[in-house]
């Protein structure tokens, strides 16, 4: 998982991904105002939903709020947090995790969430986790699932060919062969779950690919998607990742009822009507807002 929120390049690369989203390095680190909680986000559309209903949230309990969304690569968004330009971002537990503690092996969600509550560097502090999860996801078109196609497992040896970003097989090629035993013929680089992945998996291209769970492309196009029994992909769970002394209680509580009114398809629908029915974010995360009890 996770987009440009997810990748772990070199610095050079961090730099160019970070002028290329609508906040720059600079615009990340612009210090917060006196008694202003900045909430930033990644350069993708949920994050920026998310963040958008953090905001909305905080905005009821009387704090003063803004948002930086789409600055870029976790390095940039955690590195914001420790500097106090930004005061809340929305995270995902098995990406974060991993960030903190290379060496973690736990995928399961609860599992997952305990270690990240104790791997999380003083001064950052994560809320309670939601229900929901953008995780990635391998999926198949329906025709190659009715041909017996219906878990990892049943990909086999050097059979399909497989529609990814980049940095998969850097990070998931030796694992599906060591759970799995399963090689693929090809790994074509597309893109990190958008158009290009799409189109290749309904193009034919490629007959597997890798999306996420909330992704509107997989319901719209009748895709499957394939079981992981043996949980090759971690849990990831949205949750807040916050500076500890930049939200009061009253602004905990309500983050946290945000987490609880949040499943993987209240999430998948808001993204939906952003990205295919072109509603704004604004819009999208205020009606969420009036679903919760603040």
């Amino acid at each position: 998982m996770k987009r440009t929120l997810a990748v772990i390049v070199a610095a050079a690369a961090l730099v160019a991904t970070a002028c290329g989203s609508q906040e720059d390095l600079s615009g990340a680190n612009q210090p917060a105002g006196a008694g202003e909680v900045v909430v930033g986000s990644a350069d993708f559309t949920e994050n920026k939903i998310l963040a958008e209903i953090y905001a909305g949230a905080l905005r009821a309990t009387g704090a003063t709020v803004s948002v930086r969304a789409g600055i870029g690569a976790r390095e940039l968004v955690v590195k914001a947090l420790q500097d106090k330009s930004l005061g809340v971002v929305p995270e995902y537990s098995g990406n974060l995790l991993n960030y903190f503690d290379k060496a973690n092996t736990t995928t399961e969600s609860e599992e997952v969430y305990a270690a990240l509550k104790a791997k999380t560097p003083a001064g950052l502090e994560v809320l309670e986790k939601s229900a929901a999860e953008d995780k990635d996801v391998l999926v198949v078109t329906k025709a190659t699932a009715d041909g017996g196609v219906k878990s990892i497992a049943d990909l086999g040896t050097g059979k399909y060919a497989l529609g990814a970003a980049g940095e998969w097989a850097q990070r998931w090629q030796a694992k599906v062969q060591e759970l799995y035993g399963v090689t693929f013929t090809e790994i074509k680089t597309t893109d990190a779950g958008g158009p290009l992945t799409v189109d290749a998996l309904k193009n034919g291209e490629v007959q597997v690919a890798n999306l996420y769970t909330t992704s509107a492309d997989i319901k719209a196009n009748g895709f499957v998607e394939l079981e992981d029994p043996k949980t090759m992909y971690p849990a990831q769970n949205v949750v807040p990742l916050l500076r500890s002394d930049a939200v009061d209680a009253k602004g905990k509580d309500a983050l946290d009822k945000v987490s609880a009114a949040l499943t993987t398809e209240v999430l998948a629908d808001l993204v939906k009507r952003v990205d295919v029915d072109k509603q704004t974010i604004a819009n999208v995360a205020a009606d969420f807002l009036k679903t919760v009890s603040l």
